[in-house]
């Protein structure tokens, strides 16, 4: 396959980090464009543009006459971010990709799988809304002037450095010191969560493929564990056989720290199960190859060789024991 002119704006976050490796080893010619700001190192051969992406004349200055085959956009999460890059890169690109989610998709999910034909309705959330509108905006542009546009959803997509759980590393170390850990819900409720390297794969496959002008994509793969399983798999990783797994109701959580939320009751209170079946028939090579057993080993092994990086929230810790002491008061 012919060399592509990739753009990526971001390109050094959890996902788009893993996205630029795949496609340097695919040799395609790569471009990152962001504020150089990232504790995640590029790969040797790209080229870095450093502007405030927020910015229009300063991404436009960095950029100047440049075309490119693929603009692969990350870090626009509002309308506004969407439609300063329709004003750039318009008649400049053969296919932009928008990164929405797929928390965009209806909540609570009115049945399973969820696929691409699942409403995008999510009343608890303003992100996903935000999302949303940027499709809406997309999908005019697509119809009314051919932009070519793709549109892409991951949903909880992690690698070694980002812990999926509402504590973060505060969470293992209170696994370590044999504290409560808090668990939204009865932990039964299902969960899809894929490891940054696996989207890669259904990703850059994407990149450049006629078929995926105008069309909308899920890529999450199809590992499913509970979240139970998912802080169990945290505890082994960390060493800690009997995990003090303290489950409380999304609301509840809510009441007492508000920010969380839209996060839980507009995403992770529900099960999600994804068909991923339309990205296969583009990109048949996409699978689930690293299951979250293997992804918490990475995760709590990265921590441990990288001491300076266990940061505890300790407002985030004392929320923790609140919430806690309330439940097994309540019980």
């Amino acid at each position: 396959m012919t060399a592509k002119r990739v753009l990526y704006i971001g390109g050094t976050g959890t996902i788009s980090a893993a996205c630029v490796r795949r496609s340097v080893a695919a040799g395609d010619e790569v471009t990152v464009l962001n504020r150089g700001s990232s504790r995640r190192a590029i790969p040797d051969g790209v080229r870095e543009l450093v502007a405030d992406v927020r910015d229009a004349g300063a991404v436009r200055n960095a950029i100047g006459d440049a075309e490119f085959d693929v603009v692969a956009e990350f870090l626009a999460f509002t309308p506004g971010h969407v439609q300063q890059d329709l004003d750039l890169f318009e008649g400049r690109t053969g296919q932009y990709v928008f990164i929405s989610s797929a928390s965009a998709y209806q909540k609570p999910p009115a049945r399973l799988p969820i696929t691409e034909s699942t409403p995008l309705e999510n009343p608890f959330w303003q992100y996903s809304r935000d999302k949303i509108a940027c499709e809406e905006l997309l999908a005019a542009a697509s119809r009314d002037r051919s932009f070519p546009v793709t549109v892409v959803r991951p949903s909880h997509t992690y690698d070694e450095r980002m812990i999926p759980t509402i504590g973060g590393w505060t969470d293992i170390a209170r696994l370590r010191a044999g504290r409560p850990v808090i668990v939204h819900g009865d932990g039964t409720s299902l969960w899809t969560i894929t490891h940054a390297d696996d989207f890669a794969v259904g990703f850059t496959g994407l990149l450049g493929a006629p078929a995926a002008i105008g069309e909308d994509f899920t890529i999450t793969g199809d590992h499913t564990p509970t979240w139970d399983r998912i802080y169990r798999w945290l505890a082994e990783a960390a060493g800690v056989d009997e995990p003090d797994l303290v489950h409380v109701a999304s609301e509840t959580i809510a009441a007492f720290e508000p920010e969380l939320g839209p996060t839980l009751i507009g995403d992770k209170a529900h099960s999600v199960v994804f068909d991923n079946s339309k990205l296969r028939a583009i990109v048949p090579d996409f699978a689930t190859t690293i299951t979250f057993d293997e992804g918490a080993r990475r995760i709590v092994g990265y921590y441990d060789a990288h001491p300076d990086e266990q940061r505890i929230d300790a407002d985030r810790d004392a929320l923790f024991d609140r919430i806690a002491a309330h439940a097994r008061s309540a019980g």
